[in-house]
């Protein structure tokens, strides 16, 4: 296992909680003789000297682990980061469900202290990136690329293309092309099927379609989504990143998406089960036993 040296502490915004979990980790990992820098909006916040301030960028540059405490936002912000430099993300949940921030404040230092002993286990996570035929851009997505009309409420008309095999015509609100990371994200509260992380497979998710019989359609990650707007004068959509990063998009543009060849790597500590994260963050029922 991969010995963590240089840790990076980030926060996507600091309130008392996050505060109290980030210096609790900090105090922790200096006890084990660990070295620790802040990413710079929580170092602001907890009027760090700024020796240990560091933009996310350069934490992805010099630490081997980042700590990220917050919610599955905070995580979304880092994985873009931190994917293309390699670095491993252990979240601590900070937030409301947080399926990938998945350490609880009361668990810090026991979650914390068997990752440094090397006993964790890494899940990666594939991203999405896109691009409009035409634009240079290519911004990525760990859960989900929308496709959706800017004015509401109103259908836009598109063609669905995988590997340039025609799937179908649809007349809806929009799309949601999410990755298994995703399924549990807004892609969820759409009507899509929950999928395990592993999955190598992309979920395309119609938004109020015209037809009943446009369902949750998923496909093989390998390969290439094209999604071509309907020709007419007046179609208007917007394209956004994990609601990051947004843009527009017009009639007859044609949108590709693709796998990303980065990986996230999320650290968790021992026994993880993204069944038992299902089992806890969703309320399912748990099983019974008769006498």
């Amino acid at each position: 296992m991969q010995v963590f040296s240089r840790v990076g502490l980030v926060a996507r915004s600091v309130n008392e909680q996050i505060g109290e979990s980030l210096l609790l980790a900090e105090r922790f990992l200096l006890e084990k003789d660990r070295q620790v820098y802040f990413e710079h909006i929580a170092a602001k916040a907890l009027g760090k000297r700024s020796s240990v301030s560091r933009t996310l960028e350069e934490i992805g540059e010099c630490c081997d682990l980042v700590i990220a405490v917050g919610g599955d936002g905070n995580i979304l912000n880092c994985a873009r980061k931190m994917a293309p430099c390699g670095v491993p993300i252990l979240g601590i949940n900070r937030g409301k469900l947080g399926f990938l921030a998945d350490v609880s404040p009361e668990e810090i230092e026991e979650s914390v202290g068997e990752v440094l002993l090397g006993n964790y286990s890494v899940q990666e996570h594939f991203l999405l990136e896109g691009r409009v035929e035409g634009l240079d851009e290519t911004p990525s997505a760990l859960n989900e690329v929308l496709l959706h009309s800017v004015v509401s409420p109103r259908m836009i008309e598109m063609e669905i293309y995988h590997n340039e095999q025609y799937v179908f015509t649809q007349n809806s609100d929009g799309l949601i092309v999410s990755s298994p990371t995703g399924s549990t994200a807004y892609a969820l509260s759409a009507g899509g099927p929950i999928m395990c992380p592993d999955l190598d497979a992309i979920v395309l998710i119609p938004m109020f379609p015209h037809s009943l019989t446009n369902r949750p359609l998923v496909v093989p990650a390998d390969g290439e989504i094209r999604i071509v707007l309907g020709k007419e004068k007046d179609m208007k959509a917007k394209v956004s990143f994990d609601s990051h990063l947004e843009f527009r998009i017009g009639a007859g543009d044609s949108l590709l998406i693709k796998k990303k060849e980065d990986k996230l790597r999320m650290v968790h500590p021992p026994n993880h089960s993204f069944f038992e994260v299902c089992r806890s963050k969703l309320d399912w029922a748990s099983r019974t036993t008769r006498d």
